[in-house]
């Protein structure tokens, strides 16, 4: 429950960047980048939970400041992030495909296995190391999301009231990077739960602003009856949990951009 609350804040973080329902670090390849940092780590011949957590960290921000980078002209746009995001994660897709083939057949299936996104080998050390990180995120999240508020009445606004808008940017980059990378650094990257929690929140409470203590509950109870359906859908088999989130999330995503080409322009 702790990941899937953790996944839900980062996305809901990056959902508010972006103005976007699909700005979700899993689609726009932050996701992405921290399975590149833990395949390097494994290549090295590390395999400790921190040497793992500091790799999909390190992974992670790398790609969202390139991505960032990338995607500044005069300021960061919603939509050109995702684009650029989704390039990026696209192309380190496939460098994480190159490493795989190169790699050793152990390090290669042990790489392969964790891609999976399972919760069933997590040791408690992982969990609590994981709770440790996502309970700093909590700290922040009083003040990230009182930021984030004024962020999405647009970027002028919130000059006007004080808020220095590039540089809160950057920093709320940062707090989703390290929710959703202390979850993959555990059990893989696990998709979609960051992109369809926030946007269920939003449903169920009726508000058209970020809610991020709502985010976190269902992101919990997604994560849950997600662990839940792949340890019982087929019985005697134990399915990855990413495998059950990535049929539903696709689905849901199926039906948000359906939704988002009919809105037009």
């Amino acid at each position: 429950m702790v990941f899937g609350a953790a996944l839900a804040v980062g996305g809901a973080i990056f959902q508010s960047l972006t103005r976007n329902p699909l700005g979700s670090p899993d689609v726009i390849g932050f996701t992405t980048g921290s399975y590149t940092g833990v395949v390097l780590t494994l290549l090295a011949g590390a395999s400790s939970y921190s040497a793992l957590a500091a790799g999909a960290l390190g992974g992670g921000l790398i790609t969202a400041f390139a991505v960032y980078l990338l995607a500044f002209r005069r300021g960061v746009r919603g939509f050109r992030l995702i684009i650029v995001g989704i390039a990026v994660g696209a192309l380190l897709s496939s460098v994480n495909t190159w490493f795989l083939v190169k790699a050793d057949v152990d390090t290669a299936l042990r790489a392969a296995v964790w891609g999976a996104g399972s919760l069933s080998a997590i040791g408690w050390p992982a969990v609590m190391t994981a709770s440790a990180l996502t309970a700093g995120v909590a700290l922040a999240a009083p003040v990230a999301q009182r930021r984030m508020r004024w962020l999405e009445l647009g970027d002028d606004t919130a000059a006007m009231l004080g808020v220095p808008v590039e540089r809160t940017k950057l920093l709320l980059v940062v707090l989703g990077v390290a929710a959703t990378a202390a979850v993959t650094a555990a059990a893989g990257p696990i998709a979609f739960v960051a992109l369809a929690a926030p946007q269920i929140a939003r449903r169920l409470t009726g508000r058209g602003t970020v809610d991020l203590t709502g985010a976190a509950l269902v992101g919990a109870l997604l994560l849950l009856g997600a662990d839940m359906a792949a340890q019982h859908a087929i019985p005697d088999v134990s399915l990855p949990t990413g495998a059950v989130t990535v049929c539903v999330g696709g689905a849901y995503l199926l039906v948000l951009l359906v939704r988002e080409s009919r809105r037009g322009p």
